[in-house]
Parts: C-alpha cells; structure tokens; sequence
C-alpha cells in the first residue's frame, strides 16, 4: 500500500437521502425453554441477551442487540480468511450474525457513497487512514461515541494509529494495522546492528569501498527520508495538543528539515550513495550481497531472506540524541458507516476484530502488524517491525498531504546533486502552499 506516494483526494457531495431502518432484534440462538411456558423463553432470552451486552462492554445499558451485521472486507484471500474466522467467533460469543463481503479497499468509499444513503452500506467498512479526509468531506463514517469500557480497551492501541483515525479531533476509527519500515542488516558485513546514528554512520564509513555499501536507502523519497528531516526537528505540518493539522504550518523548510537535508546532502558528497539511488538499485546490491544496511518494510523480506537466509537480521532505526528515529506508518481500520442503526454493535464488532487475540489470530493468517500493543509477536523480522511501530508517525491524513509528497520529492533530487538545501526547501514550500490553495 505504501510503495505508491501519489495520492488523488476527490471531493464529493452525498445527497441527503432518507434512512432505510436496519432489521434489528433479540437473536434466537438460546438455551431453549419447555414450549408451554413463555414466560421462562423470554426471561431466558433476556438474560443471554443482557450477559451479552455486559461482555461485549461492561455497559448494562448497551443497546437491543441485532440480529446480524455486515462488513466489508478488503477483498484479499489471506485477509478474508482470517476476518471470516474472527467474524464466526464473534457470532459464537454473542449471537450476532456477521455477514462478511469482498469488497476493494481502495473501491469502498465510492461503494459507500452510493449505498450508505440507500440504507444498503455495510455496519463496517475498511479503511487506510490517510483517505480520512475524503471520508470526513463525504460524510461517510459515523463520529464514535464511545463508552467508558470502549475508550479502556482502546487505549491499548498504538497511540498513534488511534489519533490516525481522527480528523479535525473526531473520533471515526478504530486502528486494525501498522505498517512501517525498519533497518535491515546482512550480518556478514555489519553482526550488530547500531545503536545510534552516530555508530549507524561508522559503519557506513567504515565498510563503503568501490561497489561495496555500507548503508543504503532511498534517499530521495520523502517517505524513507522522514526520520532524517525530522529528527532535527523537521515536520510536515503543525498539530495542536488534539493532533489537529494546521495545513497553513509547514515546517519541511524549517531549521530543523534544513540539517536533515544537508546531513542526507553529505551521504551524496561523501560517496556513501550512489547518485540515484532507488529501491530497484538497492535491492539489487543489498541480495547481492553488496550492502551492510539498508531502511526497507516487511514487503522486502521474502526476496531479502531468500537471497540471504540466515544472514538477514532486522532491528529497529537508530537514535538521534536518545530517541529512536520515528518513520513513517500508514495504518489501517474500521470505520462505522454514518448511515447504521447499530454504531454501538458495529463498534463493538469493530473493537472484537481488533482486540489482543483476535489481532494476534489476524497476524498468524494474514501477516499485517496489528495496531493493539498487548501483542507478541513471535517472527524474528516481523517482530523488531512491530517494534519499530511503537516510534512511527502516521502519515497526515489531511487532504492537503496530498500536495506535499512531489515537491518535497524533487527537493531531495536536488539535494542529492548538491543544490542549496535551505534553496530548494523554501522552493518547495512555496510550491506546496499554492498547491493547497488552489485545492481549497
């Protein structure tokens, strides 16, 4: 999902369209009562149904429970095969059906456009957290109204990947995975991976001869650089202490962004890369066996751990003045369609597909990173990833995000081939701002 940078945010009105209630009901899988006595059937059916709302939130006045809900899944085998298995087990604990369909993820906003005002849209649906935006402007996800059991269980989310679900301080998500990358190493050139950047860049030093690297990453795509324009105090855009964007705060010419550049300027000067390093090139030398480190996601490791088998070890980025280096995440979720008469089942279906063990259950089918912190991962590559996780930072979700991602690309092109970076910062700054303001 993330190779692509290029993003097209559409802007469109949802007509107003009357409501289409939602069959809902008590479900009839109970304990059956003797059939002459009607009175112990609904006193038992009650009691299933009240047990079931107090385990699902610990909330005695959760809402009549419905007979079924629906989903839409993003329409991979791996993925459906895990969701489906969730959705039994949900079905198992609380007697509510769960209709599970195929469905694109990158298809799904405009499916939802269409049938959630129709009243055919699903209770659920999936979503990345960077088309928030869109989905804001259409007014297709439901404002979560969460309980005090729902907001515990959530806060042992990733942080981030919670607040990636927000927009404009809404709250319309719940996080399901995290993706982002790590420093992968070849332990016959580098056994142990560096702490610092410091020790990150002796190493580079030390081991860069002729067609042999040290340390290689795509060094010109915003994306992988992130952690190095921000580490310096470099940002995309400015946040109040809700983590709302202010789209008119740009700070990639900043100061901060200004030294990361010349500090990825210097790898160019140096010849510790080579001039247009991409990941085709990277990857090439790094199976070659050719490079010591290189920054990569999990999509490179069946190609890296064939190439290399047990040479390849993965660890977290290395810090800078203590911390460690924050990369970029994109993340993944529920959303609860606006046009539901079950937000509060849809949402505590959306917090069972995504709790502990059902996230750990996900992993092991589907092998995307979960978004719960309680996990443990038991995957020498995946888990220093999942590590990794705890220090990203989503990618904003604004739609103006979208103007930022080629500009700040053709800087860094400039930078690797020894233009001012204050320069072409400022040049791609200005570039951004009248991009946005035509947009708006």
């Amino acid at each position: 999902m993330l190779k692509s940078k290029s993003f097209l945010m559409s802007l469109m009105l949802v007509s107003s369209i009357g409501l289409v209630a939602c069959g809902g009901g008590n479900n009839d899988d109970v304990n059956e009562a003797p059939a002459n006595d009607p009175e112990t059937n609904n006193a038992e059916e009650n009691n299933m149904n009240n047990e079931g709302n107090e385990e699902a939130a610990g909330d005695a006045d959760a809402p009549e429970k419905p007979e079924e809900l629906a989903m839409w899944v993003n329409d991979e085998d791996a993925q459906l095969d895990a969701y489906e298995e969730i959705a039994d087990k949900f079905t198992d604990e609380y007697g509510i059906e769960v209709n599970v369909t195929p469905y694109s993820m990158l298809d799904q906003t405009e499916g939802m456009s269409l049938d959630g005002p129709a009243g055919q849209g699903p209770d659920l649906f999936f979503q990345p957290h960077d088309r928030m935006g869109d989905i804001h402007l259409q007014g297709l996800a439901a404002e979560l109204e969460l309980t005090d059991d729902q907001q515990e269980r959530l806060s042992h989310y990733n942080e981030e990947a919670v607040t990636s679900f927000s927009y404009e301080g809404i709250q319309y998500g719940i996080p399901a995975v995290v993706e982002t990358y790590a420093l992968f190493r070849n332990t016959d050139l580098v056994p142990d991976a560096p702490e610092t950047m410091d020790d990150l860049m002796d190493v580079a030093h030390d081991l860069t001869d002729g067609s042999t690297y040290g340390f290689l990453m795509e060094a010109t795509n915003f994306y992988f650089t992130y952690p190095f324009l921000t580490a310096t105090g470099g940002y995309v855009f400015g946040q109040d202490e809700d983590g709302v964007y202010d789209a008119d705060d740009i700070g990639l010419n900043s100061d901060g962004a200004v030294e990361g550049a010349e500090i990825i300027q210097s790898w160019f000067e140096e010849d510790l890369m080579p001039d247009g390093i991409d990941g085709d090139v990277m990857n090439g030398l790094f199976t070659d066996g050719q490079v010591g480190m290189v920054v990569t996601g999990p999509w490179s490791i069946p190609d890296y751990e064939e190439a290399l088998g047990d040479s390849l070890e993965i660890s977290t980025l290395p810090t800078q003045d203590g911390e460690v280096l924050s990369s970029f995440s994109g993340n993944k979720g529920w959303l609860v369609n606006y046009y539901t008469e079950n937000e509060y089942w849809a949402t505590e279906l959306a917090l069972f597909l995504t709790n502990a063990e059902n996230s750990e259950t996900y992993f092991q089918t589907a092998g995307e990173l979960p978004a719960h912190t309680d996990v443990e991962i038991d995957d020498e590559f995946m888990s220093p990833i999942f590590d990794q996780t705890q220090y990203a930072e989503p990618m904003p979700n604004i739609p103006e995000m979208s103007q930022v991602w080629e500009p700040i690309g053709d800087a860094l092109e400039f930078v690797s081939q020894g233009d001012d970076p204050q320069e072409v910062l400022d040049e791609a700054v200005e570039q951004i701002k009248e991009q946005i303001s035509i947009m708006n």
